[in-house]
Protein backbone atom coordinates (compact mmCIF):
# COMPACT_ATOMS: atom_id res chain seq x y z
CA UNK A 1 0.00 0.00 0.00
CA UNK A 2 1.17 3.26 -0.91
CA UNK A 3 1.87 5.69 1.68
CA UNK A 4 0.52 9.11 1.34
CA UNK A 5 2.40 12.11 1.30
CA UNK A 6 1.11 14.06 4.24
CA UNK A 7 -1.12 16.99 4.39
CA UNK A 8 0.04 20.44 4.05
CA UNK A 9 2.93 19.58 1.87
CA UNK A 10 3.10 21.75 -1.30
CA UNK A 11 4.18 20.15 -4.76
CA UNK A 12 6.59 22.08 -7.01
CA UNK A 13 6.07 20.56 -10.36
CA UNK A 14 9.49 19.67 -12.35
CA UNK A 15 10.72 22.16 -15.02
CA UNK A 16 11.17 18.99 -17.47
CA UNK A 17 7.05 17.54 -17.49
CA UNK A 18 5.62 18.04 -20.47
CA UNK A 19 1.84 17.43 -21.09
CA UNK A 20 1.60 15.28 -24.26
CA UNK A 21 -2.26 14.94 -24.34
CA UNK A 22 -5.13 15.31 -22.07
CA UNK A 23 -4.10 12.94 -18.45
CA UNK A 24 -0.79 11.49 -20.04
CA UNK A 25 2.61 13.59 -18.87
CA UNK A 26 6.37 12.77 -19.99
CA UNK A 27 9.01 13.20 -17.25
CA UNK A 28 10.82 11.81 -14.61
CA UNK A 29 13.75 10.51 -13.43
CA UNK A 30 14.19 7.64 -15.29
CA UNK A 31 12.46 9.12 -17.64
CA UNK A 32 8.68 7.91 -18.54
CA UNK A 33 5.61 8.43 -19.63
CA UNK A 34 2.67 8.48 -17.16
CA UNK A 35 -1.30 7.75 -17.67
CA UNK A 36 -3.44 9.91 -14.92
CA UNK A 37 -7.48 9.18 -15.06
CA UNK A 38 -9.72 11.68 -14.78
CA UNK A 39 -10.03 11.85 -11.45
CA UNK A 40 -5.76 12.06 -11.54
CA UNK A 41 -5.85 14.78 -13.93
CA UNK A 42 -8.03 17.35 -11.74
CA UNK A 43 -5.77 16.05 -8.74
CA UNK A 44 -2.80 17.14 -10.59
CA UNK A 45 -4.51 20.13 -11.52
CA UNK A 46 -5.20 21.18 -8.15
CA UNK A 47 -1.96 19.98 -6.45
CA UNK A 48 -0.22 22.56 -8.83
CA UNK A 49 -1.85 25.50 -6.38
CA UNK A 50 -2.23 24.11 -3.72
CA UNK A 51 -1.04 21.60 -0.49
CA UNK A 52 -2.09 18.38 -0.13
CA UNK A 53 -5.60 17.70 1.55
CA UNK A 54 -6.88 14.40 1.15
CA UNK A 55 -5.52 10.75 1.11
CA UNK A 56 -6.49 10.17 -2.24
CA UNK A 57 -4.07 13.60 -3.45
CA UNK A 58 -1.30 12.29 -0.96
CA UNK A 59 -1.18 8.97 -2.67
CA UNK A 60 -0.91 10.78 -6.04
CA UNK A 61 1.75 13.50 -4.38
CA UNK A 62 4.02 10.60 -3.50
CA UNK A 63 4.20 8.83 -6.96
CA UNK A 64 4.66 12.11 -8.59
CA UNK A 65 7.59 12.81 -6.16
CA UNK A 66 8.68 9.43 -6.11
CA UNK A 67 8.91 9.48 -10.35
CA UNK A 68 10.49 12.89 -10.29
CA UNK A 69 7.41 14.59 -11.64
CA UNK A 70 7.42 16.85 -8.82
CA UNK A 71 9.12 17.89 -5.62
CA UNK A 72 7.79 17.97 -1.85
CA UNK A 73 7.50 21.59 -0.63
CA UNK A 74 7.65 20.98 3.13
CA UNK A 75 5.50 22.91 5.50
CA UNK A 76 7.77 25.34 7.81
CA UNK A 77 9.00 23.23 10.67
CA UNK A 78 11.61 22.95 14.00
CA UNK A 79 14.24 20.72 14.20
CA UNK A 80 15.50 18.77 17.27
CA UNK A 81 19.01 18.45 15.52
CA UNK A 82 22.95 17.90 16.74
CA UNK A 83 25.72 19.18 14.24
CA UNK A 84 28.26 16.23 13.98
CA UNK A 85 31.92 17.39 12.95
CA UNK A 86 34.00 14.69 12.10
CA UNK A 87 37.37 16.62 12.21
CA UNK A 88 41.40 15.53 11.50
CA UNK A 89 43.53 18.82 12.21
CA UNK A 90 42.59 22.04 10.18
CA UNK A 91 41.48 23.85 13.34
CA UNK A 92 41.46 27.33 11.65
CA UNK A 93 38.68 25.32 9.11
CA UNK A 94 37.12 24.15 11.81
CA UNK A 95 37.00 27.26 13.78
CA UNK A 96 35.30 29.06 10.56
CA UNK A 97 32.29 26.36 10.39
CA UNK A 98 31.66 26.30 13.96
CA UNK A 99 31.15 30.20 14.03
CA UNK A 100 28.89 30.22 11.04
CA UNK A 101 26.88 27.86 12.73
CA UNK A 102 26.31 30.37 15.57
CA UNK A 103 25.45 28.07 18.15
CA UNK A 104 21.89 27.82 16.96
CA UNK A 105 21.82 24.15 17.24
CA UNK A 106 24.41 21.63 19.88
CA UNK A 107 27.82 20.93 17.68
CA UNK A 108 29.48 17.39 18.66
CA UNK A 109 33.15 17.66 17.44
CA UNK A 110 35.15 14.45 16.83
CA UNK A 111 38.45 14.84 16.78
CA UNK A 112 39.43 11.82 14.67
CA UNK A 113 43.03 11.12 15.28
CA UNK A 114 44.89 15.19 14.73
CA UNK A 115 48.32 15.50 14.95
CA UNK A 116 47.58 18.82 17.56
CA UNK A 117 44.54 17.79 19.50
CA UNK A 118 45.01 20.69 21.58
CA UNK A 119 44.35 23.04 18.53
CA UNK A 120 41.20 20.82 17.93
CA UNK A 121 39.94 21.49 21.43
CA UNK A 122 40.79 25.02 21.82
CA UNK A 123 38.42 25.53 18.33
CA UNK A 124 35.76 23.40 19.98
CA UNK A 125 35.92 25.53 23.11
CA UNK A 126 35.99 28.69 21.58
CA UNK A 127 32.36 28.15 20.13
CA UNK A 128 30.67 26.09 23.00
CA UNK A 129 31.06 22.74 20.89
CA UNK A 130 31.28 19.51 22.68
CA UNK A 131 34.72 17.56 21.90
CA UNK A 132 34.79 13.82 21.56
CA UNK A 133 38.57 12.49 20.71
CA UNK A 134 39.70 9.15 19.22
CA UNK A 135 43.53 8.17 19.68
CA UNK A 136 43.12 6.60 16.10
CA UNK A 137 42.48 8.21 12.45
CA UNK A 138 39.26 5.87 11.52
CA UNK A 139 38.14 8.16 8.39
CA UNK A 140 35.30 10.23 8.45
CA UNK A 141 32.90 7.11 8.29
CA UNK A 142 34.23 5.80 11.44
CA UNK A 143 34.43 8.84 13.16
CA UNK A 144 30.68 9.58 12.54
CA UNK A 145 29.59 6.27 14.46
CA UNK A 146 31.48 7.09 17.13
CA UNK A 147 29.62 10.48 17.09
CA UNK A 148 25.98 8.58 17.18
CA UNK A 149 27.25 7.17 20.42
CA UNK A 150 26.80 10.26 22.18
CA UNK A 151 23.90 11.78 20.09
CA UNK A 152 20.38 11.67 21.62
CA UNK A 153 17.99 13.88 19.05
CA UNK A 154 15.86 13.02 16.49
CA UNK A 155 17.88 14.62 13.89
CA UNK A 156 21.46 15.17 13.19
CA UNK A 157 23.22 17.18 10.93
CA UNK A 158 26.27 15.65 9.78
CA UNK A 159 28.91 18.81 8.69
CA UNK A 160 32.53 18.44 7.29
CA UNK A 161 34.34 20.25 8.71
CA UNK A 162 35.45 22.35 5.84
CA UNK A 163 32.00 23.55 5.22
CA UNK A 164 30.83 27.12 6.08
CA UNK A 165 26.94 26.70 6.51
CA UNK A 166 24.52 29.40 6.04
CA UNK A 167 22.72 29.71 9.35
CA UNK A 168 19.32 28.61 8.50
CA UNK A 169 20.38 25.49 6.20
CA UNK A 170 18.78 23.11 8.99
CA UNK A 171 15.43 24.97 9.49
CA UNK A 172 15.25 24.90 5.89
CA UNK A 173 15.39 21.13 5.68
CA UNK A 174 13.80 20.15 8.69
CA UNK A 175 10.05 20.72 7.15
CA UNK A 176 10.83 17.31 5.17
CA UNK A 177 10.99 15.08 8.16
CA UNK A 178 7.00 15.55 8.47
CA UNK A 179 7.10 12.84 5.77
CA UNK A 180 7.35 9.89 7.84
CA UNK A 181 9.00 8.23 4.60
CA UNK A 182 12.23 10.77 4.48
CA UNK A 183 15.84 9.23 5.96
CA UNK A 184 17.76 12.11 4.73
CA UNK A 185 17.73 15.47 3.23
CA UNK A 186 20.77 17.20 1.57
CA UNK A 187 21.58 20.99 0.56
CA UNK A 188 23.44 22.28 -2.09
CA UNK A 189 27.22 22.10 -1.34
CA UNK A 190 28.52 25.10 -3.22
CA UNK A 191 32.39 25.16 -4.08
CA UNK A 192 34.58 27.94 -1.68
CA UNK A 193 37.37 28.51 -3.65
CA UNK A 194 40.33 30.93 -4.84
CA UNK A 195 40.65 32.88 -8.05
CA UNK A 196 43.43 30.24 -9.20
CA UNK A 197 42.72 28.61 -12.10
CA UNK A 198 42.09 25.17 -10.40
CA UNK A 199 39.75 27.08 -8.21
CA UNK A 200 37.80 28.93 -10.92
CA UNK A 201 37.30 25.87 -12.46
CA UNK A 202 36.40 23.78 -9.32
CA UNK A 203 33.50 26.91 -8.85
CA UNK A 204 32.09 25.80 -12.26
CA UNK A 205 32.47 21.74 -11.94
CA UNK A 206 32.82 20.90 -8.28
CA UNK A 207 31.90 17.35 -7.59
CA UNK A 208 30.13 17.98 -4.27
CA UNK A 209 27.94 20.90 -6.00
CA UNK A 210 24.68 18.86 -7.73
CA UNK A 211 23.54 22.08 -9.02
CA UNK A 212 20.24 24.42 -9.06
CA UNK A 213 17.51 21.48 -9.16
CA UNK A 214 15.46 19.47 -6.39
CA UNK A 215 15.64 15.60 -6.38
CA UNK A 216 14.88 12.62 -5.17
CA UNK A 217 18.24 10.64 -4.45
CA UNK A 218 17.92 7.05 -5.36
CA UNK A 219 20.48 4.68 -7.66
CA UNK A 220 19.33 5.05 -11.26
CA UNK A 221 18.28 8.41 -11.32
CA UNK A 222 19.88 11.71 -11.61
CA UNK A 223 20.90 11.99 -8.60
CA UNK A 224 21.91 8.69 -7.15
CA UNK A 225 23.56 9.41 -4.29
CA UNK A 226 24.49 13.01 -2.19
CA UNK A 227 27.90 13.73 0.05
CA UNK A 228 27.95 13.99 3.82
CA UNK A 229 29.74 16.78 3.82
CA UNK A 230 26.28 18.34 4.55
CA UNK A 231 23.56 15.80 5.28
CA UNK A 232 20.37 16.01 7.48
CA UNK A 233 19.14 12.62 8.79
CA UNK A 234 16.73 10.93 11.00
CA UNK A 235 18.78 9.28 13.72
CA UNK A 236 15.81 6.38 13.55
CA UNK A 237 16.36 5.24 10.37
CA UNK A 238 20.13 5.44 10.26
CA UNK A 239 20.06 2.97 13.41
CA UNK A 240 17.34 0.89 11.72
CA UNK A 241 20.12 -0.19 8.65
CA UNK A 242 23.02 -0.22 10.80
CA UNK A 243 25.17 -3.13 10.34
CA UNK A 244 27.18 -4.79 13.53
CA UNK A 245 26.25 -1.81 15.22
CA UNK A 246 28.36 0.30 12.51
CA UNK A 247 25.74 2.54 10.52
CA UNK A 248 28.74 3.77 8.16
CA UNK A 249 30.97 1.02 6.93
CA UNK A 250 34.46 1.43 8.95
CA UNK A 251 36.51 -0.28 6.03
CA UNK A 252 35.36 2.43 3.57
CA UNK A 253 37.65 5.58 3.82
CA UNK A 254 35.56 7.27 0.60
CA UNK A 255 32.65 6.25 -0.59
CA UNK A 256 30.71 5.59 2.61
CA UNK A 257 27.86 8.04 2.16
CA UNK A 258 26.76 6.40 -1.17
CA UNK A 259 27.17 2.93 0.68
CA UNK A 260 25.03 4.51 3.39
CA UNK A 261 22.32 6.07 0.99
CA UNK A 262 22.09 2.77 -1.17
CA UNK A 263 20.90 1.25 1.85
CA UNK A 264 18.37 3.61 3.16
CA UNK A 265 16.93 3.17 0.00
CA UNK A 266 16.59 -0.37 0.05
CA UNK A 267 15.26 0.18 3.56
CA UNK A 268 12.04 1.65 1.65
CA UNK A 269 13.14 5.32 3.08
CA UNK A 270 13.39 8.69 0.73
CA UNK A 271 16.38 10.73 0.14
CA UNK A 272 15.85 13.98 -0.64
CA UNK A 273 17.87 17.20 -2.21
CA UNK A 274 17.28 20.56 -1.55
CA UNK A 275 18.73 23.23 -3.15
CA UNK A 276 16.74 25.72 -1.32
CA UNK A 277 19.17 25.18 1.90
CA UNK A 278 23.07 25.86 0.68
CA UNK A 279 26.52 25.29 2.57
CA UNK A 280 29.94 26.36 1.14
CA UNK A 281 32.50 23.66 1.36
CA UNK A 282 36.31 24.73 1.19
CA UNK A 283 37.79 23.78 -2.23
CA UNK A 284 41.96 23.20 -2.87
CA UNK A 285 43.75 25.76 -4.11
CA UNK A 286 46.13 24.02 -6.80
CA UNK A 287 45.48 21.22 -9.39
CA UNK A 288 47.63 18.86 -7.14
CA UNK A 289 44.99 18.89 -4.34
CA UNK A 290 42.19 18.90 -6.43
CA UNK A 291 43.14 15.80 -8.67
CA UNK A 292 44.59 14.00 -5.72
CA UNK A 293 41.34 14.22 -3.95
CA UNK A 294 39.68 13.41 -7.64
CA UNK A 295 41.66 10.11 -8.13
CA UNK A 296 40.85 9.14 -4.25
CA UNK A 297 36.95 9.78 -4.73
CA UNK A 298 37.70 7.28 -8.11
CA UNK A 299 39.15 4.59 -5.67
CA UNK A 300 35.57 3.65 -3.63
CA UNK A 301 33.68 2.92 -7.09
CA UNK A 302 34.90 -0.79 -6.80
CA UNK A 303 34.25 -1.60 -3.36
CA UNK A 304 30.67 0.17 -4.15
CA UNK A 305 30.47 -1.97 -7.25
CA UNK A 306 30.58 -5.40 -5.25
CA UNK A 307 27.75 -4.01 -3.45
CA UNK A 308 25.43 -2.56 -6.16
CA UNK A 309 26.97 -4.03 -9.50
CA UNK A 310 24.20 -2.37 -11.03
CA UNK A 311 24.06 1.51 -10.15
CA UNK A 312 28.03 1.65 -10.90
CA UNK A 313 27.95 1.06 -14.60
CA UNK A 314 30.10 4.11 -15.95
CA UNK A 315 27.46 4.29 -19.21
CA UNK A 316 24.70 3.03 -19.95
CA UNK A 317 24.14 2.34 -23.23
CA UNK A 318 20.58 2.18 -25.52
CA UNK A 319 21.20 -0.08 -28.65
CA UNK A 320 19.94 2.35 -31.60
CA UNK A 321 21.54 5.75 -30.10
CA UNK A 322 24.72 3.31 -29.46
CA UNK A 323 25.11 2.10 -33.61
CA UNK A 324 24.33 5.84 -34.08
CA UNK A 325 27.10 7.00 -32.61
CA UNK A 326 29.54 4.67 -33.41
CA UNK A 327 28.68 4.29 -37.32
CA UNK A 328 29.24 8.41 -37.07
CA UNK A 329 32.99 8.17 -35.56
CA UNK A 330 33.97 5.32 -37.78
CA UNK A 331 32.91 7.89 -40.74
CA UNK A 332 30.42 5.56 -42.17
CA UNK A 333 27.10 8.12 -42.85
CA UNK A 334 24.67 5.59 -44.23
CA UNK A 335 24.88 2.99 -41.63
CA UNK A 336 24.59 5.63 -39.27
CA UNK A 337 21.58 7.20 -40.51
CA UNK A 338 19.77 3.69 -41.19
CA UNK A 339 20.74 3.16 -37.35
CA UNK A 340 19.15 6.80 -36.44
CA UNK A 341 16.36 5.68 -38.50
CA UNK A 342 15.96 2.16 -36.60
CA UNK A 343 15.95 4.09 -33.55
CA UNK A 344 13.26 6.59 -34.30
CA UNK A 345 11.04 3.46 -35.39
CA UNK A 346 11.37 1.79 -32.92
CA UNK A 347 10.47 4.30 -30.36
CA UNK A 348 7.64 5.29 -32.57
CA UNK A 349 6.41 1.42 -32.18
CA UNK A 350 6.45 1.43 -28.58
CA UNK A 351 4.74 4.83 -28.64
CA UNK A 352 2.16 3.61 -30.42
CA UNK A 353 1.58 0.54 -29.00
CA UNK A 354 0.59 2.53 -25.42
CA UNK A 355 -1.86 5.03 -27.80
CA UNK A 356 1.34 7.63 -26.93
CA UNK A 357 1.55 10.64 -29.32
CA UNK A 358 4.47 10.21 -31.35
CA UNK A 359 4.65 13.93 -32.02
CA UNK A 360 8.81 15.08 -31.69
CA UNK A 361 10.15 11.41 -31.99
CA UNK A 362 12.61 12.20 -34.11
CA UNK A 363 13.60 15.31 -31.98
CA UNK A 364 14.42 13.16 -29.07
CA UNK A 365 16.20 10.61 -31.05
CA UNK A 366 18.57 13.51 -31.78
CA UNK A 367 19.11 14.16 -28.05
CA UNK A 368 19.56 10.52 -27.39
CA UNK A 369 22.43 10.26 -30.12
CA UNK A 370 23.85 13.83 -28.35
CA UNK A 371 23.87 11.97 -25.45
CA UNK A 372 25.16 9.21 -25.94
CA UNK A 373 28.49 10.60 -27.86
CA UNK A 374 28.98 12.62 -24.58
CA UNK A 375 28.57 9.32 -22.73
CA UNK A 376 31.56 7.76 -24.99
CA UNK A 377 33.58 11.04 -24.59
CA UNK A 378 33.49 11.00 -20.78
CA UNK A 379 33.97 6.73 -20.60
CA UNK A 380 36.76 7.22 -23.02
CA UNK A 381 38.53 9.92 -21.13
CA UNK A 382 37.90 7.98 -18.00
CA UNK A 383 38.98 4.80 -18.79
CA UNK A 384 40.69 4.26 -21.92
CA UNK A 385 43.03 7.45 -22.24
CA UNK A 386 46.13 5.59 -23.50
CA UNK A 387 44.28 4.37 -25.78
CA UNK A 388 42.60 7.77 -27.62
CA UNK A 389 46.84 8.99 -26.93
CA UNK A 390 48.09 5.99 -28.73
CA UNK A 391 45.51 6.49 -31.74
CA UNK A 392 45.95 10.19 -31.85
CA UNK A 393 50.14 10.42 -32.96
CA UNK A 394 50.65 11.18 -36.27
CA UNK A 395 50.33 8.53 -38.89
CA UNK A 396 49.61 10.15 -42.50
CA UNK A 397 46.47 11.96 -44.13
CA UNK A 398 44.26 8.77 -43.98
CA UNK A 399 43.89 8.98 -40.19
CA UNK A 400 43.25 12.85 -40.14
CA UNK A 401 39.44 11.91 -39.55
CA UNK A 402 39.99 9.05 -37.09
CA UNK A 403 42.22 11.56 -35.12
CA UNK A 404 39.28 14.21 -35.53
CA UNK A 405 36.52 11.74 -33.98
CA UNK A 406 38.61 10.63 -31.01
CA UNK A 407 39.83 14.22 -30.95
CA UNK A 408 35.64 15.33 -30.44
CA UNK A 409 35.58 12.39 -27.36
CA UNK A 410 37.99 14.25 -26.00
CA UNK A 411 36.86 17.98 -26.06
CA UNK A 412 33.26 17.47 -26.56
CA UNK A 413 31.97 16.83 -23.23
CA UNK A 414 34.27 19.60 -21.85
CA UNK A 415 32.87 21.93 -24.46
CA UNK A 416 29.77 21.14 -24.24
CA UNK A 417 29.52 21.99 -20.45
CA UNK A 418 31.40 25.18 -21.18
CA UNK A 419 28.77 26.35 -23.85
CA UNK A 420 26.37 25.52 -21.03
CA UNK A 421 27.47 27.36 -18.19
CA UNK A 422 29.41 30.39 -19.47
CA UNK A 423 31.68 29.61 -16.12
CA UNK A 424 34.16 32.54 -14.83
CA UNK A 425 37.50 30.55 -17.54
CA UNK A 426 38.18 30.47 -20.86
CA UNK A 427 37.25 27.37 -22.82
CA UNK A 428 40.43 26.09 -23.51
CA UNK A 429 41.86 26.27 -19.62
CA UNK A 430 38.12 24.76 -18.84
CA UNK A 431 38.46 21.87 -21.56
CA UNK A 432 42.14 20.68 -20.26
CA UNK A 433 40.92 21.08 -16.93
CA UNK A 434 37.73 19.02 -17.55
CA UNK A 435 39.99 16.46 -18.90
CA UNK A 436 42.32 16.52 -16.39
CA UNK A 437 40.18 16.17 -13.69
CA UNK A 438 38.33 13.05 -15.80
CA UNK A 439 41.93 11.47 -15.82
CA UNK A 440 42.49 11.49 -12.09
CA UNK A 441 39.31 9.97 -11.34
CA UNK A 442 39.71 7.36 -14.14
CA UNK A 443 43.20 6.90 -12.41
CA UNK A 444 41.30 6.21 -9.12
CA UNK A 445 38.47 3.83 -10.67
CA UNK A 446 41.36 1.64 -12.15
CA UNK A 447 43.51 1.70 -8.85
CA UNK A 448 40.08 0.13 -7.11
CA UNK A 449 39.72 -2.15 -9.59
CA UNK A 450 43.10 -3.55 -9.12
CA UNK A 451 43.06 -3.73 -5.23
CA UNK A 452 39.89 -5.19 -5.21
CA UNK A 453 40.01 -7.57 -8.03
CA UNK A 454 36.90 -6.23 -10.31
CA UNK A 455 36.48 -4.84 -13.18
CA UNK A 456 32.71 -4.12 -12.49
CA UNK A 457 33.14 -0.42 -12.87
CA UNK A 458 34.52 -0.47 -15.91
CA UNK A 459 31.74 -2.17 -17.58
CA UNK A 460 29.09 -0.25 -19.38
CA UNK A 461 25.35 -1.67 -18.94
CA UNK A 462 23.26 -1.87 -22.32
CA UNK A 463 19.47 -1.52 -21.59
CA UNK A 464 17.36 -2.53 -24.08
CA UNK A 465 14.02 -0.36 -22.09
CA UNK A 466 14.94 3.08 -23.01
CA UNK A 467 11.70 4.46 -21.68
CA UNK A 468 9.05 3.37 -19.30
CA UNK A 469 5.41 3.58 -20.28
CA UNK A 470 2.74 3.28 -17.44
CA UNK A 471 -0.03 1.07 -18.43
CA UNK A 472 -3.57 2.23 -18.50
CA UNK A 473 -5.30 2.18 -15.22
CA UNK A 474 -5.95 4.30 -12.21
CA UNK A 475 -3.52 7.13 -11.07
Amino acid sequence: MTTPLPAGFRLAMDPSVKQLSDGLLFGGSPARVLRLTKAGQTAWARLADHPVESSAEGVLARLLTDAGFAHPLPPAATADATVVIPVRDRAELLGRCLAALDGRYPALVIDDGSADPAAIAAAASAHGAKLVRRDVNGGPGAARNTALEHVSTDLVAFLDSDCVPSPDWIDRLAGHFADPLVAAVAPRVRPLAGDTWAGRYTRAASSLDLGTAAARVAPGTRLSYVPTAALLVRRAALESVARDGAVFDPAMRVGEDVDLGWRLHDAGFRIRYDPSAHVDHHEPATWRTLLSRRASYGTSAAPLALRRPAAMAPLVLHPWPTLTVAALLARRPLPAAAAFAGAVLSMTRVLRRSDVPTHGVGQAMGTAVGQTWLGFGRYSTQFAAPLVAALLLPGGRKRWGRRAALASLLAGPPLTAWLRQRPDLDPIRYTAGAVADDLAYGAGVWTGCLNHRTAVPLRPRVTWRPLRVDPKGKR
